[in-house]
């Protein structure tokens, strides 16, 4: 009887840690060098799109989300003084993660099917 009384403690116990640790680890990603990059219209022409488009950058890495299908996507990333780093298309709502290797500034531009335009800057640090 001892030994089951243990064994629910010690599970009540694991129980409280859990959640605490989860949401502790949770919190050293957030801080972890993470950036939203603010999205903003540069030529659009029927109903602005630019909050479906969801990006960010955690040091080298650059995430972009797509929450609703803008059909086929073109995405092109270039220096700051306009240098094509890369240039793609992407079928939304399928996203994108790419590395970046080297620091510096950047322009993301998405190109939706109907030619509205939208782009986001960021800077890429060690």
């Amino acid at each position: 009887m001892q030994k089951f009384k243990n064994l629910k403690q010690l599970i009540l116990l694991i129980g409280l840690l859990m959640p605490t640790v989860w949401c502790d680890a949770s919190d050293h990603n957030i801080v972890d060098g993470y950036s939203g990059i603010t999205i903003q219209q540069g030529g659009a022409y029927q109903i602005p799109k630019g909050s479906t488009i969801q990006a960010s950058i955690d040091g080298h890495s650059l995430t972009v989300v797509f929450t609703e299908n803008l059909g086929q996507v073109a995405v092109e990333i270039t220096t700051a003084t306009g240098a094509t780093v890369e240039y793609l298309w992407i079928v939304t709502p399928n996203g994108l993660q790419t590395y970046l290797p080297l620091t510096g500034d950047y322009v993301i531009t998405f190109t939706l099917p109907n030619g509205d335009e939208y782009y986001g800057e960021f800077t890429v640090t060690d």
